[in-house]
């Protein structure tokens, strides 16, 4: 399998110009634990995650090192720590030089990728552009869906029927932004949350709707009550 095969797409991206409030706003009302940076025409400029926005000096929790430690530490790592406690915007405390992958990364790359470098998503990119992402949620879901003694490289088949589920899930209306769509052996299966029982269930009805996909499992959850649905 390769990125293209497990990937959640469409992604949340933001400009560099996007307050830091705003993306915690998103963070939060998303359920995501960061968002790719970009640029006007899309590529892939940075990452603001949790960890980025935890140090603030408007929340109280900025870091404050030892005097003793100021004597020995680099000025470029302290001007870094100040952009991350009191810059702004996106741009100011984004992390830049972000590990990417294409979407032909095979997932056995991806997952060495995330244990290297202790991080738990990498953008997708085409020609630069944040086409999807890969979480350490999404391998898990590949492995939960790979049926025992199934080919390890999913079939044409399954990449279309991927596709053709992810267009019928869309036509509902439903909101899609926190599902994810993989179909292994013609099986087609259904990942993430919901905003009501009614867009649920209409998700699993086009996905069952679908010409060639042979079942499907469906393990949508509701969001929570106050998370962008009535309590």
């Amino acid at each position: 399998m390769q990125a293209r095969d497990v990937m959640t797409s469409p992604v949340l991206t933001v400009t560099t110009d996007v307050t830091v409030q705003e993306v915690a706003r998103l963070l939060l009302d998303r359920h995501i634990s960061a968002v790719p940076v970009v640029d006007g025409d899309g590529i892939l400029l940075g990452l603001v995650s949790e960890g980025d926005l935890i140090r603030r000096a408007d929340a109280g929790t900025e870091r404050h090192p030892s005097w003793w430690l100021g004597l020995v530490s680099d000025p470029e790592d302290d001007a870094r720590s100040y952009l991350k406690s009191h810059g702004l915007r996106a741009g100011d405390v984004m992390t830049r030089n972000v590990i990417a992958i294409t979407e032909d990364t095979p997932i056995p790359e991806i997952a060495e990728l995330l244990e290297k470098h202790r991080i738990k998503r990498v953008p997708v990119v085409r020609d630069g552009c944040v086409v999807g992402i890969v979480s350490r949620a999404n391998l898990l879901q590949a492995l939960v869906a790979r049926p025992v003694n199934s080919a390890v490289q999913p079939s044409v088949d399954d990449r279309a029927l991927r596709e053709a589920v992810f267009q019928a899930v869309k036509s509902t209306g439903a909101r899609t932004i926190f599902v994810n769509v993989l179909v292994t052996d013609g099986v087609a299966h259904l990942w993430g949350m919901a905003h009501s029982e009614a867009e649920r269930d209409a998700m699993r009805v086009a996905a069952e709707s679908v010409p060639g996909v042979k079942r499907v499992e469906a393990r949508v959850t509701l969001l929570p009550a106050g998370r962008g649905r009535p309590g």
